[in-house]
């Protein structure tokens, strides 16, 4: 039973030795949800020993599929700087993107977020390149912006100083 929940998430380790496990798991839950009619985020993983397929777009494309194959009607992924477009294309269900390792500065986040969104992503589901920000308030205005306004990155970084001053 889902007590109060808006939404449920779950990962799955894609080519890992959990593979298996965590998709069927996965699709469990993905009928439990169903059945409360709450959406399944799928959290589509690698795993350690996949840490070099991060970058390639046609393993996350397979991942994100396989993740909305098992159920999940929402899935967040990594951003592949090459191709996204693809990732996306090949996914029935909306895709997010994940925040990746540390960006250096809020421009970076900004601008790989941009990348995301030009590529089809429908938002992020991001932690410490947001949270880790030195100004996560304003930071997670402008990605609204980004998000919903469709600025350019180069009105987001005015707007971030913008933010930053106020």
């Amino acid at each position: 039973m889902i007590l109060g929940a808006d939404a449920v998430a779950a990962s799955a380790f894609i080519g890992s030795a959990f593979e298996r496990t965590t998709l069927v798991d996965m699709a469990g839950l993905a009928t439990e949800c169903r059945k409360w009619n709450v959406p399944l985020l799928g959290v589509m993983g690698l795993g350690k020993i996949n840490e070099d397929k991060k970058k390639d777009p046609r393993f996350i494309a397979l991942g994100a599929r396989v993740g909305a194959e098992h159920g999940a009607d929402i899935i967040k992924t990594y951003y592949t700087e090459t191709d996204f477009d693809k990732v996306v294309a090949g996914c029935p269900v909306p895709v997010m993107i994940a925040g990746g390792p540390k960006c250096e500065t809020d421009l970076d986040t900004l601008q790989m977020i941009y990348g995301a969104l030009q590529g089809g992503a429908r938002g992020i589901v991001m932690g410490r390149n947001v949270w880790q920000s030195p100004h996560p308030a304003a930071l997670l205005t402008v990605v609204y912006s980004l998000i919903h306004e469709n600025i350019t990155v180069k009105e987001a970084a005015q707007l971030l100083e913008h933010k930053i001053k106020e």
